[in-house]
Order: structure tokens, then sequence, then C-alpha cells
């Protein structure tokens, strides 16, 4: 499957897996949910978020929705959603990381991940939320 390049990114406060399946039950799909459980993520939160979802993606034929739980602290209404765009190559990644975080607020620079991506957060100059990520060739 070709996953669009622009996919909504939604963040929520301890509930992802519950709104995610009820959106799966509303509009059918595949639905993938990852614990922050059992990956290197686990160690930057709470005991007790561990079962939260650090990462989960509701596929159908016609779109992708991602989605997971905070784990920098609370979103509220306003916050909770990202453009997420999966780039095609190191240097789109940055010249679009570049391009559009200028007059905005880096919250994560671009790097490397634990899951092979170069990955980076920031809220542009009008406040909108974005996530890039590049999906490195497996070697």
């Amino acid at each position: 499957m070709n996953t669009p390049r622009l996919t909504p990114y939604l963040t929520f406060n301890g509930n992802c897996c519950q709104a995610m399946t009820f959106y799966q039950q509303c509009l059918g799909g595949e639905l993938m949910v990852q614990p922050f459980e059992g990956t290197p993520a686990a160690e930057h939160v709470a005991p007790e978020a561990l079962q939260n979802v650090l990462h989960s993606s509701l596929t159908t034929a016609d779109m992708v929705l991602m989605a997971s739980d905070s784990g920098m602290g609370p979103v509220s209404k306003g916050d909770m959603v990202s453009l997420s765009v999966n780039c095609q190559s190191l240097e789109e990644i940055q010249r679009l990381f570049d391009l559009l975080s200028v007059g905005g607020a880096v919250t994560m620079p671009l790097q490397d991940t634990f899951w092979g991506a170069t990955f980076g957060m920031f809220a542009d100059q009008f406040g909108i939320d974005w996530m890039l990520n590049y999906d490195k060739p497996q070697q």
C-alpha cells in the first residue's frame, strides 16, 4: 500500500485505543496499535502509562488515520491534531523542516529514531503542528 504523504495525526490523553477502536467500528479498516511498553520510549513515560498508545494507525482503502496518547503532558481541544508528512528522502525532510518551521517553534529537532526513521516535530508560525518522517531504506 502506498501511504498518503500527508496524514492527520490525532493525540489523546490516555484514551487513544478506545477512540481508534471506535473509529474502526465506524469506518472499518485495519487497526494497528503499539503501546509504549516494550519500546525504548517506555523509559520516558510513567509506569501507569506503559499501556498507553505510542503509535496507532487505522488503514482503509481510502484513508490512513494515525494517533497516539500524549507522552509529553496533556493535550486539549485545539492541539490534538497534527499534520504528518511522510518524506521520500533525507534531502526532502531537511528541506521541508527548514522551510515549514521558519518563525515557528521546534518541539523535536530532526533526529534518528528507534523505529528506523529520521523524524522531527514543530509548530509552524501559524500554530499548526507538524510531524515529518523519513523511513530510511532497510539495509
